[in-house]
């Protein structure tokens, strides 16, 4: 069973950092594209950075020198280290994980999210 659980979430000053952890269980960890998404109540849900089976990223224009996505294959977890945090990084953070293709488009499997509020 394909499980991937968030935590790191949490309540932060404007220009803190925080670093969100993705674990993951019941696949092959280093096999599928792995992203991370954020959604605000009553605003699309946003794809913020995506790593990809060869080790390649790619970010949101708005996170981009900001964030970093990264992954621990042995220990089957994602990471996502924000730094220098603004209000309008408050959000929900996703990690989602796809299993063909490349990192666009659908992705297969969720967790459930982690808040992070950053205020000002």
């Amino acid at each position: 069973q394909v499980q991937l659980v968030e935590s790191g979430g949490d309540s932060v000053q404007a220009g803190g950092s925080l670093r969100l952890s993705c674990a993951a269980s019941g696949f092959i960890f280093s096999r599928y594209c792995l992203g991370w998404f954020r959604q605000v109540p009553g605003k699309e849900r946003e794809g913020v950075a995506a790593l990809a089976r060869n080790g390649s990223t790619s970010y949101a224009d708005s996170v981009k020198g900001r964030f970093t996505v990264s992954r621990d294959n042995a220990k089957n977890t994602l990471y996502l280290q924000m730094n220098s945090l603004k209000p309008e990084d408050t959000a929900m953070y996703y990690c989602a994980a796809k299993i063909r293709g490349d990192c666009s488009g659908a992705y297969d499997y969720w967790g459930q999210g982690t808040q992070v509020t950053v205020s000002s």
